[in-house]
Order: structure tokens, then C-alpha cells, then sequence
């Protein structure tokens, strides 16, 4: 037997350690060429580098029956063609989906003047606090629902209301005051 050579049905078989070697020796010969070709198919560049990761990858998982391959380059670019198709009509659907979304698109709800004006108060919040008091009121949410929404626990749902709540009320006092003395 060959040192680094098994022989395996007959076959001879080349070491894991020459095996690696061999399937990153493809990698390198033979990775910008099939970024260029993947390029060419889908016209963008972050997507090519994706496909020809993926078909140097499938090759790496199955690189047994790959490197065994007269033309093992060859077998990577027909998987980032075939996968440049499937990209290419992914990308189609996505597209029409998103027209036929954008033409369903339901009515922007519509508020009351003074409903605008609260909920611009409550954008205004902090952030943790906001998402709290718009569940609690506009969804009429528990605290227990809440905490799960937000991945958080009841009792800083609890605070983060109390505190939204005063807010507003403070907020909405001044200005009510404000608008008396102007008006």
C-alpha cells in the first residue's frame, strides 16, 4: 500500500489530510472564476459571492464522491448555475409578491387630532416604555402578554407602564395648561 493512499472497492483512495488539500487547492484555483460566473447569471455581486459559497460548500460535504471527479470544478459550477436559476426565480416571486402586497396595501388607520397628539406623546417616551403603553392601550393587553411580547418579565412591564403613564400625564397636564394661557 502507498503511504497516504488507501485503497478502498478497488479504488485508490487519497488520505483526509490530501483530501482537505485537494478540495481547498479547488477552492482557491477556482473561487473568484466562479464569483465572476455567478456575477454574470445574477448581475449582483453579494449575491454571487453566496452561490459560490454555497456550490464550494456542497462540494466540501460531499467531497468523497466529488474529489473523485474527473472535472470536480466543473461540478461546483453546475451547482452555481443550477443555483443561479433558482435564485434568479426566487427573486422573480419575491418581486411579484411584493407588488401584489404593496396593491393590498390596508388603509392607514386614521386618528382623531387629539388621539394623534397623545400618541405622539407616547413615541416621545423611551423606547421600552412606548412599546409597553401602546400594547397595554391601543392592543388592550395584560402584563403577562406584554412580558412574553417583549421577552421581559411582568413586573418591568409594571414599572415601565407606571412610569409611561406618569409621563403622560405630566406631558399632557403641561401642555393642556400651556394651550389655556395661549388660547
Amino acid at each position: 500500500m502507498l503511504e497516504g493512499v488507501s485503497v478502498m472497492g478497488g479504488e485508490p483512495r487519497l488520505s483526509g489530510e490530501e483530501d482537505r488539500a485537494s478540495f481547498e487547492d479547488l477552492y482557491r484555483a477556482d473561487y473568484a472564476a466562479v464569483v465572476r460566473l455567478a456575477f454574470t447569471l445574477t448581475g449582483r455581486r453579494d449575491v454571487a459571492e453566496e452561490l459560490a459559497q454555497e456550490g464550494f460548500l456542497a462540494a466540501h460535504r460531499h467531497w468523497e464522491s466529488v474529489g473523485a471527479y474527473e472535472d470536480p470544478s466543473g461540478w461546483v459550477r453546475r451547482v452555481v448555475t443550477n443555483r443561479c436559476v433558482s435564485s434568479g426565480r426566487r427573486h422573480v416571486t419575491s418581486l411579484r409578491l411584493a407588488a401584489r402586497l404593496a396593491r393590498q396595501r390596508p388603509e392607514e388607520p386614521m386618528l382623531s387630532e387629539p388621539a394623534e397628539e397623545l400618541w405622539a406623546q407616547v413615541r416621545a417616551l423611551p423606547k421600552r416604555q412606548a412599546q409597553v403603553v401602546a400594547l397595554a392601550f391601543l392592543e388592550d393587553r395584560s402584563p403577562s402578554e406584554i412580558a412574553k411580547i417583549l421577552g421581559c418579565g411582568e413586573e418591568t412591564v409594571r414599572t415601565h407602564l407606571r412610569r409611561g403613564r406618569r409621563t403622560l400625564a405630566e406631558r399632557l397636564t403641561t401642555e393642556a395648561s400651556t394651550n389655556e394661557r395661549t388660547g
